[in-house]
């Protein structure tokens, strides 16, 4: 079965977009990969690395660009490294996939949870507010974050933040981030 079909099915009955923007279909396929320039890339790349204050540097790397559901990815070097994805208000979000933040690691947008939470992320569940214990200041509600460990830095899961930075760390009932990629999943056991 293809994304689409999954996408037009699992609409909810209220018309909100979360199915659509929530999480990642096991049936999802990556279709039509084909390599690209990366001058046709650029400016996705370059809003990426202002978005986040990192250097990608891909010059001279092999760049290939997919389709994995109804999110487009690129591949450096064969690694699923960028993903583009819309959010609740079909706006395109560009950003790293978990595999691109363990070279990033000093990228912004991140949560940070403690150790309780780490085994939920990892089943794909969705961040809860009480396992959060840090976030970077420039994090706003319907942001497309990343959850890392509090200890090690290491990237855990992919996720829309419920509230800006501030509630996220103060709150203590109730959901933070909405988990749309985890170590784990399909999209990080990729080549």
């Amino acid at each position: 079965m293809s994304g689409l079909w999954f996408i037009n099915n699992a609409m909810p009955k209220d018309d909100s977009l979360s199915a659509h923007v929530a999480s990642m279909a096991n049936e999802w396929s990556i279709r039509k990969r084909r390599p690209v320039r990366r001058k046709n890339i650029a400016p996705l790349l370059k809003q990426l690395e202002t978005d986040l204050a990192i250097d990608l540097n891909v010059d001279g790397a092999f760049l290939e660009m997919a389709e994995y559901g109804p999110w487009t990815m690129v591949f450096v070097d064969r690694t699923p490294l960028v993903i583009e994805l819309f959010d609740e208000e079909e706006q395109r979000c560009v950003f790293l996939t978990l595999r691109g933040f363990l070279e990033h690691t000093e990228a912004l947008k991140w949560v940070e949870v403690d150790h309780g939470a780490i085994p939920f992320l990892m089943n794909g569940a969705d961040c809860m507010v009480a396992g959060v214990h840090g976030a970077e200041p420039s994090v706003q509600s319907g942001d497309l974050v990343w959850i890392r460990d509090m200890t090690h830095k290491r990237p855990l899961a992919l996720g829309w933040a419920v509230d800006d930075a501030p509630t996220l760390v103060e709150n203590t009932k109730g959901k933070g981030i909405k988990t749309v990629h985890w170590v784990g999943d399909e999209l990080w056991d990729m080549e």
